[in-house]
């Protein structure tokens, strides 16, 4: 199994997880041209996509999912809730996600898990394939057990590092920002980020990921410092996701 992500931050979110001839899409925040230029830098046609996933109804998530399916004929899945946000549009297929179930999208296998975020029926996903597991988690204001039994004994993981706490304190961002960003429903910390890694099981984990990050309110430095300072390991072993770059391929 492999991950690559097309790009992460708030002006857009994809991330891409294929094994053999299945190539799944989470999340899909950029317009289709954007999205067509991201893949083949990655070296994937549109065509080869076998399902897109979605988290939440969030623009940065959301944006280029409907326009991108209708496109490429590509069925979508999420939950419920999501799907009532009007920004879908009509869809070649939707299914919808029972965040308590797994689910089986060709050679992967998909675990659906909710987290507190301020959207109508957020969820983030575990993806296996028998004998890897890579966790994702963006865009949660806080952990609960749930999320740390989720994350537990993955081969890979991509965590939020949204923003540093000081940073957001003294930035620009109206009160009401800083409140939602920071608070039970908005973003992880760095340090909060670090907090769930420090409960997780990391003896497999050969790939983590800072992911997310405020363009305004973090550094690439500081998250790394953050996780790396977890695990004891080189700050250079965390790897960050990128808004512009995202992240190259990653197998396990």
């Amino acid at each position: 199994m492999r991950f690559a992500s097309l790009g992460s931050g708030s002006k857009g979110n994809a991330t891409l997880i294929c094994k053999h001839k299945t190539c799944l899409l989470l999340d899909n925040g950029f317009s289709v041209k954007e999205t067509e230029i991201r893949l083949q830098r990655l070296g994937l046609e549109a065509e080869r996509l076998t399902a897109i996933l979605v988290t939440h109804e969030h623009g940065d998530h959301i944006r280029g999912v409907g326009p991108l399916a209708r496109k490429y004929g590509i069925p979508v899945w999420t939950t419920r809730g999501t799907a009532s946000h009007v920004g879908l549009g009509k869809l070649p297929a939707l299914h919808f996600i029972d965040v308590h179930q797994p689910l089986e999208l060709g050679d992967i296998e998909v675990q659906p898990f909710p987290v507190p975020h301020d959207a109508r029926e957020p969820c983030q996903f575990a993806f296996g394939d028998g004998a890897n597991r890579l966790g994702v988690l963006t865009d949660t204001g806080s952990t609960t057990a749930h999320i740390v039994e989720q994350l537990s004994g993955c081969d890979a993981l991509m965590l939020e590092c949204n923003h540093d706490v000081a940073m957001l304190a003294n930035s620009t961002y109206p009160d009401s920002l800083k409140a939602r960003v920071g608070g039970r429903f908005g973003h992880l910390s760095n340090d909060q980020a670090a907090e769930l890694l420090a409960q997780l099981d990391t003896q497999r984990l050969q790939h983590l990921v800072a992911a997310h990050l405020s363009e305004q309110n973090n550094t690439t430095e500081l998250a790394r410092d953050a996780l790396s300072g977890v695990l004891n390991c080189e700050t250079d072993w965390v790897v960050v996701a990128q808004q512009e770059s995202g992240l190259d391929w990653r197998a396990i």
